[in-house]
């Protein structure tokens, strides 16, 4: 008895509740954003209620998880992984299909996204495996560990297909490599590798946006013939290998000293890029292709997939400094901007609440990444750094996306606004991802 109360005492002093006031915050607010946002749709009631509901299991969930010890983790990771790819393969047999995607469990009033928690079984995962193996001098059973425990994910997630839900991966694991002591150039390598893979087809795509608008623009016209021929991604293969190596022999005539595994690599890796650009392309559907690159110049499909990041900017500018009011928006109260209580809800805020209620969400995310990182430097020990830095990077990722993509400088990826877009699975993934955060925390001041 005289143990629990002292575990009680030390849960309630040493729980990071900033960051728990700064979670409920911007979940009070998404919740006043979904009831304005889904009131043309005449759907206010059960968004709203579904996002309470998950809001309020989440929180069970959050201080559950808080005080459970998440060194626990780190020796049920092969378990936590099992328990994922099943869910994944779950989805795929007995999943509801959504827009072209079976990634939804129906459980009648409330719909269930395993992909939401399996990103954070992913960080747990990957965390435990680094933080076993990351003194090993082995650095290709290293990367080849890392990228097994990646691919079994991927390739379950893009089946449903859900292109979106895997881009967060990439970024997380570049980080946690990073803090595991992987050299700077391998990860420099691996970006490339993943830059051409995605930036190929996406750059053919533009360049055909492009000429269908602009018949006459020549350049964009050769670009996209040269891309759309796979055959042709083997004289730009050719072509970047050689500025690679000139670079490298030009550094050799200065007598700058700079050995040749270097270009071999970044070579290496633009010929897998260019070879894993040709899968991305068959996997990509077109509306998703556009989706993607469309941010560049919304103008070239105005009622296709520019439409929504027109809308969206005309919506946030006409916000101005105080806002319009709470549904007194007339790109959101008309229904102008679809997807608005999920991907565009921060447009339904800067157009409703203005400038000051949007600068203060953006502060709150500050602060709340920052608490993040801030656990993770005071973790009691590598493993609580790494989740807490996986968590951090995930968050961030979805942040700056979400908010750079409804202000037309981000593709639109169709990521949610962490704890304000409308999506019970989100939510209540995002509040367990915070009482992970804060097991770490309190960890620190127990035993």
């Amino acid at each position: 008895m005289k143990k629990l109360r002292k575990f009680l005492a030390t849960f309630i002093f040493n729980i990071d509740w900033i960051i728990l006031l700064i979670v409920f915050t911007l979940a009070t607010i998404g919740i006043f954003a979904i009831d304005s946002a889904s009131s043309f749709y005449e759907t206010s009631f059960k968004h709203v209620s579904v996002q309470i509901a998950a809001c309020f299991l989440g929180t069970i969930f959050l201080f559950a998880i808080a005080a459970f010890d998440y060194q626990f983790y780190k020796y049920l990771d092969k378990i936590i992984y099992a328990i994922s790819i099943s869910l994944l393969i779950s989805v795929l047999i007995f999943g509801t299909l959504k827009k072209g995607t079976r990634g939804w469990f129906n459980l009648g009033y409330l719909s269930f996204q395993p992909v939401e928690i399996v990103k954070i079984c992913y960080i747990l995962v990957l965390s435990s495996f680094l933080d076993k193996n990351s003194n090993n001098p082995n650095l290709i059973y290293l990367l080849t560990g890392t990228f097994l425990i990646l691919f079994g994910h991927l390739v379950l997630i893009m089946l449903q297909p859900d292109f979106s839900s895997t881009l967060s991966y990439f970024p997380v694991t570049l980080v946690l490599l990073f803090i595991a002591g992987v050299p700077t150039f391998i990860l420099m390598c691996l970006s490339v590798f993943a830059s051409f893979a995605v930036g190929m087809p996406l750059l053919e795509t533009f360049a055909k946006m492009q000429q269908q608008v602009f018949p006459d623009h020549s350049f964009m016209a050769k670009i996209h013939s040269l891309l759309s021929e796979d055959w042709y991604k083997i004289y730009i293969l050719e072509g970047f290998s050689v500025i690679v190596m000139s670079f490298w022999w030009g550094l050799k005539k200065l007598k700058i000293s700079f050995s040749f595994i270097y270009p071999f690599f970044l070579c290496l890796s633009i010929a897998f890029g260019c070879l894993a650009s040709i899968v991305v392309d068959k996997s990509l559907k077109d509306y998703q292709r556009k989706r993607l690159v469309v941010f560049l110049n919304p103008k070239v499909d105005v009622k296709g997939a520019g439409y929504n990041i027109i809308q969206s900017k005309i919506a946030i500018g006409s916000g101005e400094f105080k806002g319009k009011g709470f549904k007194q928006g007339t790109q959101t109260q008309l229904g102008f901007l679809p997807e608005q209580h999920t991907d565009f809800i921060f447009s339904i805020i800067g157009e409703e609440r203005g400038w000051i209620v949007s600068q203060l969400i953006i502060v709150l995310y500050f602060l709340f990444i920052w608490r993040i990182f801030k656990t993770a430097k005071n973790a009691k020990d590598r493993y609580g750094s790494f989740v807490a830095i996986g968590i951090g990077t995930m968050f961030t990722f979805y942040i700056v996306i979400n908010i750079g993509m409804v202000m037309g400088m981000m593709p639109v990826t169709g990521m949610p606004l962490p704890l304000l877009s409308y999506g019970g699975s989100s939510v209540f993934s995002s509040l367990c991802a915070v009482g992970i955060l804060c097991s770490i925390q309190i960890r620190k001041y127990l035993f």
